[in-house]
């Protein structure tokens, strides 16, 4: 049987966005992100990170350090009894990688596509959320709803969106509000 997925964007989205985090430690859950979280799973969502994590390619930080920063996310959700079922997320950026190599880094779906395989789900009955133009268009891309969050880049993201004529399906203030969304009756 098809799961429903909710495919988030982690930094700025499920986390405060410093840049580059690199050190778990630096992990700042963002406020009611983890009641959100919960309440989706509750409703029987997989919760998939996508993330672009250029860092990787720019020798800001190593893969261990993302895995690392991702466990340190569960580890803290784990207090609400809730975790990221997968992270999946691109190391690559134009200016230090290969054309091959960024055909992962958002706005394209290639990850959300590689995510939806290998957990069986149904696209139509899926959101991807993210305080990003990339991530609004990767949503887009790969036929989901999408929510742009106004926590981390996402005011200077919505003035983008707006400029271009290209909406999410929903504004959320937070990741709180999203799942208010897309859980009226919750």
């Amino acid at each position: 049987m098809p799961n429903r997925a909710i495919f988030l964007d982690r930094d700025g989205t499920i986390n405060e966005d410093p840049g580059y985090i690199s050190n778990p430690d630096d992990v700042v859950l963002i406020p009611k992100a983890a009641e959100a979280l919960s309440l989706l799973k509750k409703n029987s969502y997989k919760l998939i990170v996508i993330s672009n994590q250029s860092g990787i390619a720019r020798g800001i930080m190593s893969r261990d350090d993302v895995v690392n920063v991702n466990a340190r996310i569960n580890k803290l959700l784990n207090k609400k009894n809730v975790k990221i079922d997968a992270f999946y997320f691109c190391h690559a950026h134009p200016d230090f990688s290969t054309k091959e190599e960024c055909k992962c880094r958002k706005p394209s779906p290639k990850l959300v596509y590689e995510a939806a395989k290998d957990f069986n789900v149904e696209m139509r009955e899926s959101f991807f959320i993210g305080d990003a133009v990339s991530d609004i268009e990767c949503g887009k891309n790969a036929g989901l709803r999408t929510i742009l969050v106004r926590t981390g880049k996402g005011m200077e993201s919505l003035s983008i969106l707006q400029k271009e004529n290209n909406f999410p399906s929903f504004v959320a203030d937070n990741l709180f509000n999203a799942c208010k969304y897309i859980l009226p009756d919750n």
